[in-house]
């Protein structure tokens, strides 16, 4: 049988809102659109140079899944140690406004997809908690959150120190998250399947611990989600993610 080959594109366009240019490359024919947050301080070309893209071919071939792997601005943002904190929020929130208003549209018309919750917000490590953060604070616009390895409070930004203004607050899911009581957020999270996995191995020493917290947070707000911890020997790092990645895809798909 006859199977359309992926389609790889580079995309690049002047952000009105950013100031310079935004970048992203997409990655299939058809599917439902998977959005990946780039880890700490990463960029757009990571996801497929860690071999993450190869690791999700066979889904991309069969035309279940299209991926949008998008630019980040941490180095701009929180880890921008020149700047006070306050501006890092700021400019942290003109990089969301950007993915809000310009991104999502864009793979929403790349992908054809008729519901605005039609996608999945994904990420490894930090780029988890920029998908988790995504995915809590905008659930009108994806319905499924995957979480690898992922850190959910800018605590693990440590150049942050005790600050905290809204930006920081409103921006921290372990912040933010056990005081939330709107019914429309908790009806959209209750309505999304949330999965969170994270290994027991080497360099998830802060991983786990944050993992389990919302995990526990989630449980307290009646939400309802996978919490999928493994062994002892899987630690944190790309070889695991490619395994653990078209793993859940194969439940999601």
């Amino acid at each position: 049988m006859f199977v359309e080959a992926p389609i790889d594109t580079y995309h690049k366009w002047y952000s009105p809102r950013l100031g310079q240019d935004f970048e992203l490359k997409a990655y299939g024919h058809g599917g439902k659109p998977l959005v990946v947050f780039p880890s700490l301080g990463g960029r757009f070309f990571d996801f497929e140079n860690f071999g993450m893209v190869e690791a999700c071919r066979p889904f991309l071939e069969e035309g279940r899944l299209r991926i949008f792997a998008i630019d980040g601005r941490d180095n701009e943002s929180w880890l921008n140690e020149s700047i006070p904190i306050s501006e890092r929020g700021q400019r942290h929130e003109t990089w969301e406004s950007c993915v809000v208003q310009e991104v999502i549209p864009f793979v929403r018309q790349e992908s054809g997809t008729k519901s605005s919750r039609d996608m999945i917000a994904m990420g490894v490590s930090a780029g988890a908690f920029h998908a988790a953060n995504f995915f809590f604070r905008h659930p009108d616009l994806c319905d499924i959150l995957i979480g690898l390895s992922g850190v959910y409070s800018l605590g693990s930004f440590k150049s942050l120190g005790d600050y905290c203004d809204d930006h920081v607050y409103f921006n921290d899911p372990l912040r933010y998250l056990p005081h939330l009581s709107d019914p429309y957020y908790l009806d959209l999270f209750r309505k999304s399947l949330i999965i969170l996995c994270v290994g027991q191995g080497s360099w998830e020493e802060v991983c786990l611990p944050e993992t389990r917290r919302l995990s526990e947070i989630l449980n307290g707000l009646g939400v309802p989600h996978w919490l999928d911890v493994w062994g002892q020997d899987v630690a944190h790092d790309w070889p695991w993610w490619r395994k653990q990645l078209p793993y859940f895809l194969g439940s999601v798909l």
